[in-house]
């Protein structure tokens, strides 16, 4: 009887595998994916490509600094060819004051720093929906034109999984 209890007691307590990842771990694979971390880099130079090398041109914030601006390259939408290129209405890196790194964070740093207005542009929890849901910027990572790749799930469901975790109180992963 003991191991009959043991046994069903086992299977009460265990659950699948993708219970035991958090709500953020969807959102975190789309942020480290090139589309969003060449944007969001550790310095102030953006990358390109799916190898997030450094910018061809050398751009840097400091460059935009001094009136040089992204959109002098960047068009309002994609070039034809991946050789173009890509564009998108706003384009451009975070302010330096609030650069939002995803480059080198943990699932629980970027959680938390996506979370902190300090952090992120003096966003709260609903304008940060917002952005996820409606930025040019984050849209077209998601449509980034010939020759790149797509962040690992849709638009669609990104925004599904970030309605999910901000439901759950924006839980965040602690490090293990």
């Amino acid at each position: 009887m003991r191991l009959r209890l043991l046994a069903v007691t086992s299977l009460l307590l265990a659950t699948p595998a993708a219970a035991d990842e958090p709500l953020f771990g969807p959102i975190y694979e789309v942020l480290q994916s090139p589309r969003c971390m060449n944007c969001h880099p550790a310095g102030d130079a953006p990358l390109q490509t799916d190898g997030s090398r450094l910018h061809t041109q050398k751009v840097t914030r400091r460059t935009t600094e001094l009136g040089m601006k992204c959109t002098g390259c960047h068009a309002l939408q994609n070039g034809a060819d991946e050789h173009l290129p890509p564009g998108a209405h706003g384009w451009s890196l975070p302010p330096k004051e609030t650069p939002m790194v995803f480059q080198g964070r943990s699932i629980s740093q970027l959680c938390e720093q996506l979370k902190d207005p300090k952090q992120n542009g003096n966003k709260s929890l609903e304008q940060l929906r917002e952005h996820f849901k409606s930025e040019p910027l984050v849209k077209w990572g998601f449509e980034p034109g010939p020759g790149r790749t797509k962040p690992p799930m849709t638009h669609a469901q990104l925004i599904d999984a970030v309605e999910k975790w901000l439901s759950a109180g924006a839980p965040c992963p602690s490090e293990s």
